[in-house]
Formats: structure tokens, sequence, C-alpha cells
């Protein structure tokens, strides 16, 4: 991105950690024992900030007896993942269960889908590469804005390329079966044990469909998305989330190529993301934006734009199954 003039201010989306945690503590309890009647909760870790402090919030709300962490790595997952999930699981002090899926999206032609439109625009790709999808910045150029692959040999030689439109949808299909895979393991172990799922979005992943519907979509409370992106980090530092776990990068960590949420979805740094929203959310001009921000009006324009499409584009996303009657 080009023409930021000064460092993101927070002091608008400053909130007092103290008394946030307290109140989401207070309504997990409240949804989960008398609203829901679950005896706990279950809530996937994958080593990231947001279920981190979902975890922790958990914990205040319930007790570390009554969560469960579940670790869902698979074949193109970071080990860093892993270690983080775990990390954060051994600090609360939590049971957690390592659930490999990988077996399972084998079995349903996950990677073998996945692998075959890929090669529709880059024949010599083969299992062993690694590929990542990835969307230009938002301020780069005028034009319509199209998503490309990018490849990794065993050599280590990259390439990218555009995808057909049905080459894209089917890459993205077949990488959703990670997320709603990962949702069944979750409601298994909760209807075992009699808990509620608990879901990890904030509020600029909620409000901009940055999820799979009947996966991560899925769960049965959603604690952190009233929160803006720097808000739950607010909460980490109060909580004392590990420092590891604080710098991490935001990822998808769905390709096996390295990829940040921003190159993949938002194409934005999330701190500007997250201003640009509360600007709209509270229905504040470009000009007032931008001075928030610190950016140029014509970037908080392009970043509205984005914000309204992207909100029209996945409202099927938040949509309950329609009925006739």
């Amino acid at each position: 991105m080009t023409e930021t003039r000064t460092a993101f201010p927070t002091a608008p989306l400053h909130v007092d950690a103290a008394i946030e945690i307290d109140r989401i503590a207070a309504a997990v309890t409240e949804q989960v024992i008398r609203m829901l009647r679950r005896r706990g909760v279950v809530i996937g870790l994958s080593g990231g900030i947001d279920s981190s402090v979902a975890a922790a919030l958990a914990v205040r709300a319930l007790g570390r007896e009554r969560v469960l962490g579940l670790l869902m790595p698979e074949a193109d997952s970071s080990p860093e993942s892993l270690r983080l999930g775990r990390l954060i699981g051994d600090q609360l002090k939590i049971e957690t269960i390592v659930e490999d899926i990988t077996p399972v999206l084998r079995a349903v032609g996950c990677y073998e889908r996945r692998d075959a439109a890929i090669r529709s625009a880059i024949p010599e790709y083969t299992a062993d590469y690694k590929s990542k999808i990835v969307l230009p910045d938002l301020f780069e150029g005028n034009g319509y804005r199209v998503s490309q692959v990018v490849v990794e040999s065993p050599a280590g030689v990259q390439r990218r390329a555009r995808l057909t439109a049905d080459a894209y949808r089917t890459v993205v299909a077949a990488t959703n079966f990670k997320q709603r895979i990962r949702t069944m393991m979750e409601y298994y172990h909760a209807d075992r044990l009699q808990y509620a799922v608990v879901g990890t979005p904030n509020r600029l992943e909620y409000d901009q469909g940055f999820f799979v519907k009947n996966g991560d979509g899925a769960a049965d409370l959603k604690p952190l998305a009233h929160l803006y992106k720097t808000q739950v980090y607010q909460l980490a530092g109060h909580l004392e989330i590990p420092e590891e776990i604080c710098s991490r990068p935001p990822t998808t960590d769905t390709y096996s190529l390295a990829q940040s949420q921003e190159e993949f979805y938002f194409a934005v740094p999330y701190r500007l993301l997250d201003i640009c929203l509360f600007g709209r959310n509270q229905g504040l001009s470009t000009d007032a934006t931008a001075e928030l921000a610190g950016m140029a009006e014509h970037q908080v324009n392009r970043v509205y734009h984005d914000i309204d499409s992207k909100r029209h584009a996945t409202r099927y996303l938040h949509l309950a199954p329609l009925l006739i009657e």
C-alpha cells in the first residue's frame, strides 16, 4: 500500500480490557450454562490470537475443567500452528486433544481436487509443489482485482498465474473441506461431552464474511464477533496471552505456502481496515476516517467500497436456512 501518512492510531478503538473481559465472561456463562444448557465448551486452537483469546475468556467464564481445546492439523498446516496451540493450551491448563484431519481430507479428495484445478493453469504442478491463492493489494492499479495462484516447485522456484473462475471456485471449494471437517470434529466432541462449540471470528472477519459457511462459520456462540481485531489484541495483553502468539502475523494457515489474511482476502492491513470499518459503521465521512487512519481520502473511498462489496457478496454466508413457512 502507498500514501500512508502516519502510524495507525488505536485511540478510536480503545476498550477497557478488564471491564470487557468481565462482561464477555459473564455473557459466556449465561449463554453456555443457562441458555444452551451445556456443561462446557469445545474450541479449536489454531495458535492464532483469536482462538487463544476466546479460549482464555472461556476459562474465565467456566473454569479450565470445562474447556476442551482441539488441535486439528493437516498436511498443509504450519508446524507453528500446532506448537502455539499447545502453548496456549498448556498456559491455560486446559485439556487438549490432537485430531489430525489429513486422512479425512484425503478420503474426500480435498488435495486431489485442488491440485487438478491448479494444473488447469499450471500444467507442471504436482502434489509435491506448494501453493496459495493471493489477491492484489487494494491500492494497486485501478482495475478489477483478480485472484492468482502462486506455486513453488520442490526446487524453490515460484510461478504465478490467473485461474479461470471455475478453477478458482474449485480450489476454494476443495480447501473449504478443511474448515468443515474441523467443525465436524468440534461437534463430535461437543456431542460426546454435552458441550457447546465456540466460534472465534472477530468483528472484521464476521462482518466481511471471512469464514466458511457450515465450517468455521458454524458455532453455538461467538464471543469475539463484536470486537475489532485491534480490540482482540488489547484483551490479549490483559489476559497475558504469550508474546509469540500476539506477535504472530494473522494467517489463514490453509495453503501449503505461507499466506497472510491480507494477501488472501482483505487486501489491506488489518489495523487500517479496522479503523475504516469503524468509520463506515459510525457513518464517518471519508475525510474524517482518512484523518483517523493516516490515509489518503481516495484510499478510504476504495476501502469503503470494498467493505460494502464484501458485505453484499457474503450476505449468503450469514443467512440461516430459508423456510417457506
